[in-house]
């Protein structure tokens, strides 16, 4: 049994990633004590209570088509899947007008977005490692309209800044995505399905197996390595912890106010300094019944500045949700307004194509990622441009005592939930195997 400054493994962050390794560990009898900097469990998994009763996510919500690993921890935890609502096609607005799918800008994006897409499964040219997608983007494309929805569309798939983001970083997300389709479809897609009680149901059962092994509040700010015995890991408020190993879960930009000894690497210290989380902000009105079901439906894409995107993440028999996600650059506008201003700008939008009822919400929830103190940033971490060490997947190879999880390493949907989860369990699979090995050397 873990005390409670000693276990046989210390996990780094009680986010989905985290909390998942340390299930998988203490389910095979490994003590296992999880350090949460933040007052709360979940990371990036964000949820909050309506005041009409529902459940809503402000972090990650959806469950990809194929994303077997997290709809199987839901249905564990006695969620509720159900598939999100969609017509097919979202509504294009610009300057207060829709814009026609057969538009001559709409038609020139979609051509650019499969030029992409054919170049990350064929070849994608090691030169556009230096290239900026914004950079690219002025330069190729001629239209404005054009340029505005994969300034959009890339933005909302990625949450990257795009003057910070190169070309080749993009197209080589795509590849281990499973493609452009697949990041920003609907049905059979990325946001094929969602939780009626949201996300955290997975998180929170987690955390209660787990039960007094998670501790909230413990800011990490050194991990020591006592040769090829243990480790030592210092808190924030003075308190310390030992371990024969540590998995930490913590993104690699957020990494640099963690002090390592032995330092890290060089490769190690590059990918801290040559990652950034991605910048964007989520916002969910809350409406008696899902209204705009009986006109254009609730998939918006608006390329007025700041442009953003919408999608009705109404549950089958609750409320109506609106969920409101603007990305990258555009995002940071919203940082000078009050929470009264945001909504008003943002529902004032769809003002021409729901009616007036749209701007009366039940109720209002929203998070600016970039903002979160120990986030930094979602969904992901992403390269710089003319670097890549922070190619996904990103490097988790052990360091001596020391292993690597979080959604940014995973080898499969790196970024999603479904890469956390199966970050989660390669950690804990390494950690055990190491643990059993030790044990077998001093048996013999």
């Amino acid at each position: 049994m873990a005390q409670d400054n000693r276990a046989q493994v210390i996990v780094i962050g009680a986010g989905l990633s985290g909390l998942t390794a340390a299930s998988e560990l203490y389910s095979q009898g490994i003590d296992v004590i999880v350090l949460e900097a933040s007052s709360n469990v979940g990371g990036r998994v964000n949820s909050a209570n309506t005041k009409l009763g529902s459940h809503l996510d402000l972090g990650g919500q959806w469950i990809g088509h194929g994303h077997h690993r997290i709809a199987a921890l839901v249905g564990k935890a006695g969620g509720t899947i159900y598939q999100t609502y969609s017509r097919g096609l979202p509504t294009i607005v610009r300057e207060g007008r829709t814009v026609s799918i057969f538009s001559p800008s709409v038609l020139l994006a979609v051509v650019y977005l499969s030029f992409l897409e054919f170049a990350s499964r064929l070849y994608v040219p090691r030169r556009w490692i230096t290239v900026t997608l914004d950079k690219a983007l002025t330069t190729l494309v001629p239209l404005d309209m054009a340029r505005e929805l994969l300034y959009l569309l890339i933005q909302i798939s990625s949450t990257s800044e795009l003057s910070l983001y190169s070309v080749y970083s993009f197209a080589r997300s795509i590849r281990v995505s499973g493609g452009l389709l697949a990041m920003l479809g609907t049905h059979g897609g990325a946001q094929d399905s969602l939780v009626v009680e949201s996300m955290s149901i997975a998180t929170s059962m987690l955390a209660s197996e787990l039960s007094h092994r998670v501790m909230t509040n413990m800011l990490v700010t050194s991990v020591s390595q006592n040769g090829t015995d243990g480790v030592t890991v210092r808190t924030e408020s003075g308190r310390e912890f030992h371990s024969r190993k540590v998995i930490v879960t913590v993104p690699p930009p957020m990494l640099k106010s963690i002090t390592f000894d032995p330092p890290m690497p060089a490769y190690r210290k590059a990918l801290q300094e040559n990652t950034r989380m991605g910048v964007v902000y989520k916002a969910i009105a809350v409406y008696e019944e899902p209204f705009w079901r009986e006109g254009l439906g609730g998939e918006f894409l608006v390329l007025d500045d700041p442009g953003f995107g919408v999608f009705d993440s109404s549950s089958p028999d609750g409320p109506g949700h609106l969920c409101f996600l603007v990305a990258g650059t555009p995002a940071r506008q919203l940082d000078t307004l009050d929470s009264n201003s945001r909504r008003d700008l943002l529902l004032s939008r769809l003002l021409p194509h729901l009616g007036n009822r749209v701007m009366q919400p039940v109720d209002w929830h929203e998070k600016a990622w970039h903002s979160d103190e120990y986030c930094g940033g979602g969904y992901l971490a992403y390269p710089i441009a003319g670097t890549s060490e922070g190619l996904l997947p990103m490097p988790h190879e052990p360091i001596n005592n020391l292993h690597w999880a979080g959604t940014e390493t995973a080898q499969e949907h790196p970024g999603y939930l479904e890469g956390a989860v199966q970050s989660g369990e390669r950690a804990a699979c390494e950690v055990a195997h190491a643990l059993r090995g030790a044990q077998t050397i001093e048996q013999n």
